[in-house]
């Protein structure tokens, strides 16, 4: 992506709609005068002199011990350099969100306008009743060692500075099981570290905390090793100083066991990689481009392990793998402060959990079913679901062995549960649908080109590595709204079935009048149709040219679905299509099914439908819980639509007996499993194992109004409609679909086309 679309995507994302990326949300109901009057006055003096009492109670009554301060200067904002603490807020509402949907700790972010120690420590220190914890970001060195180590001492809350640590704890966790494959003793290796920031300070202590031996580092910064000999080296340089007899990085290479690089891009060679010592261990940091390029590493080394910060190479040290986590367990067990004993708990979970089996859905998200414990995976995958119960456990644990926990947990079993409780699964679905699509990349025909919305989605998706665009429209047209907006799709391939590309176009149209002859179409109506870029569209992904095919963002939806099912078809195992919306809520994904295509499926068209929903759920690791909607439950109600769907439940229930599917029942009771098991507990879904996932509809209406309630009512995310029972990847847009959405059905697509 150039850095003039970059920009301007990153303004318009930050902008747009409700400017920043965070918002304050009431917990308590609002909606009575009684609630207000228990909210604010007069029922909140009861809290209040209930903490007056008990300072304690604050933790009872208040956020408190779920709000963390992200507080900065802006002196060291990213690669950015001291830009100011307006500048930093950006970064600071983006560490907020991160913490939110990865670990549900609510944020407040505070830039601070001054550059003096004293001054941000006691801004920070009176502010210390406000929140539970404080994650100090972006300060420069050496101050932010000065600023961290004061508010340690001097307040009785949770205090990290993650550039300083987050790098430390993931990274050393790489180390732990690098060492470990190779073969390699912790005391005994041979370190260089390039950099002698505050990250690169705090991992070097870290990694001596795990055994290397000070002795056996040499640390570098921009003027060359850190040397006894050199009396102009502040304390915290001295202490990492060595007094061998190196000058150059290329003689510190020699032999070397690890290469630790927090610097700059391309300072390591192939020959200095070349002459380490065997199984050499590099973790090049800087970011985004690391000390060597990845793919230059192992061609130097076929025997080196390589870590970097980049998400598109194997092992990446991505802070995201810690700080949420060891914040939710300081939180959970009101730690007074983030110890040693913390972090390197936080460091041996890590480096525990990527011993243990991958998961099917991390392994299916990076497209690798082979991915195992080895030189490719020493570090847990960002989208593991077992990092919030992993880190946060083993944190807790060592701060109540630790003696910094005011609150104990005794039963850990029930813990981990509450930790899986508090993240919805909301934006993990969408996560690894796009980890999944990056894997593997696809070509998606954008049929519709020509519209401002889809060109941006294309941009999206190509930069992002989701997809291949290809892009259907009159050539002049597409190529003044990318000019007009800037939009860098240049690369991709431009064809206008109208006045171009007369081959393929010929042989599409025999192809069509093939299909079609006996089904009332001639020749030239085939010629006709293939100068339309719906079936021109469809044609490339029959013959292979394409992948997928998006549509239906300016068309409506039968003129859109007809093309692909006269040019694709349906999956040769099923007898019709349906449609689907995936509804992305807090409990996670919710499938609906048919939302657009069947009117009044009979009980033999539910039963196919549910078959093929199913199919579609199981492709994303979820297992289908499926509830054959009605007004009446259980027979309580006779009905032509009650009988129906009993009818469908059983050619369900015959033709695959251990499905997980009951009916008819209302949509209350099959999403509300504790009204089910009290009212119903007979039923199938009332297994303690959660709600309905797929609710499947009598009628189309009745489908397509629910999706619509639910997307206008509701807050969570809607992808679709998905369109399910096609031989290959055809999806078709709502009319109006904004560039988020277009981007999702995309992801949608790529992951389909895979399969």
């Amino acid at each position: 992506m150039s850095n003039d679309k970059l920009t301007k995507d990153a303004l318009d994302y930050h902008s747009k709609h409700r400017p920043g990326k965070i918002q304050v949300v009431p917990t308590k109901p609002t909606q009575t005068k009684r609630d207000l009057s228990l909210a604010y006055s007069p029922g909140v003096a009861a809290p209040c002199l209930a903490i007056a009492a008990n300072p304690e109670d604050v933790y009872k009554y208040t956020a408190k011990g779920n709000l963390v301060a992200v507080i900065s200067n802006g002196t060291a904002v990213l690669g950015l350099g001291n830009i100011g603490p307006e500048a930093s807020k950006p970064v600071m509402e983006g560490k907020g969100l991160l913490f939110k949907i990865y670990a549900d700790i609510d944020v407040f972010d505070i830039e601070l306008n001054t550059t003096n120690i004293d001054e941000f420590v006691r801004t920070v220190k009176i502010l210390e009743p406000t929140f539970g914890g404080v994650n100090l970001e972006d300060i420069k060195a050496p101050e932010c060692f000065e600023i961290e180590e004061r508010l340690k001492k001097e307040l009785n809350i949770p205090i990290m500075h993650d550039d300083q640590h987050g790098t430390a704890i993931v990274s050393g966790a790489g180390l732990l099981n690098a060492v470990e494959i190779v073969g390699k003793k912790m005391e005994e290796i041979v370190m260089v570290v390039n950099g002698a920031g505050a990250a690169a300070i705090s991992c070097t202590r870290t990694f001596i905390a795990l055994g290397v031996k000070p002795e056996n580092i040499i640390m570098f910064d921009s003027k060359g090793p850190l040397r006894k000999d050199d009396k102009e080296l502040d304390d915290r340089k001295r202490h990492f100083a060595t007094s061998r007899d190196v000058h150059t990085l290329e003689d510190a290479m020699k032999n070397a066991d690890v290469f630790i690089g927090l610097s700059k891009a391309n300072v390591v060679s192939q020959e200095m990689l070349q002459s380490m010592a065997p199984d050499p261990i590099v973790f090049a940091m800087a970011n985004p481009d690391p000390e060597i390029e990845y793919n230059l590493a192992v061609a130097s080394r076929p025997d080196v392990i390589v870590a970097t910060g980049r998400s598109d190479y194997p092992n990446q040290v991505n802070n995201v793998l810690g700080f949420p986590y060891i914040f939710r367990g300081a939180l959970d067990v009101r730690a007074t402060a983030i110890n040693e004993a913390m972090k390197l708990a936080a460091v041996k979970a890590l480096a525990a959990l990527a011993h243990e089996p991958v998961p099917e859905n991390v392994k299916s998200a990076y497209n690798d079913m082979s991915l195992e414990f080895g030189r490719n995976y020493i570090i847990p995958k960002p989208v593991d679901p077992r990092l919030l119960t992993a880190v946060s456990i083993a944190v807790a644990k060592a701060a109540i062995e630790s003696g910094v926990a005011k609150k104990t947990i005794t039963n850990w079993d029930e813990y981990k549960i509450e930790l899986q409780k508090r993240v919805g699964k909301d934006n993990k679905f969408i996560r690894f649908i796009t980890e999944k699509a990056k894997t593997n990349l696809k070509r998606v025909v954008f049929a519709e080109a020509e519209n401002y919305n889809i060109l941006r989605a294309a941009q999206v998706v190509r930069d992002e590595g989701i997809a291949i665009p290809i892009l259907l429209g009159t050539r002049k047209r597409v190529e003044e709204i990318m000019n007009e907006h800037n939009i860098d799709l240049y690369d991709c391939p431009i064809i206008d079935p109208y006045n171009e590309d007369e081959d393929n176009r010929e042989k599409f149209a025999l192809q069509l009048y093939g299909k079609r002859q006996r089904k009332g179409t001639t020749l030239h109506e085939a010629r006709k149709l293939m100068t339309q870029r719906n079936y021109y569209g469809c044609m490339m992904v029959e013959n292979n040219l394409a992948d997928a095919l998006i549509s239906g963002l300016t068309r409506n939806y039968p003129s859109t679905i007809r093309p692909a099912l006269q040019v694709i078809g349906k999956r040769d195992d099923t007898h019709i299509v349906a449609g689907m919306y995936i509804m992305l809520t807090k409990k996670g994904p919710i499938f609906l099914a048919d939302t657009t295509v069947n009117r009044d499926p009979s009980a033999f068209d539910l039963a196919a439908i549910c078959k093929l929903t199913c199919d579609e759920v199981r492709k994303f690791n979820i297992v289908p819980r499926v509830a054959l909607l009605s007004y009446s439950n259980f027979g309580s109600v006779d009905g032509i639509t009650p009988h129906k769907m009993q009818e469908a439940l059983r050619i369900i229930k015959e033709q695959d007996p251990n499905l997980i599917v009951d009916g008819e029942m209302q949509a209350k009771f099959a999403l509300n499993q504790e009204l089910l098991i009290e009212n119903y507990p007979f039923s199938s879904l009332a297994d303690g194992n959660g709600a309905a996932n797929i609710l499947i509809f009598p009628k189309l209406s009745a489908g397509n109004i629910a999706y619509n309630l639910m997307q206008e009512i509701g807050d969570g995310e809607v992808i679709g409609p998905v369109l399910i029972g096609m031989k290959k990847s055809v999806h078709i847009l709502q009319l109006g679909s904004k560039i988020r959405d277009i981007v999702n059905m995309v992801t949608l697509a790529v992951v389909d086309a895979q399969r």
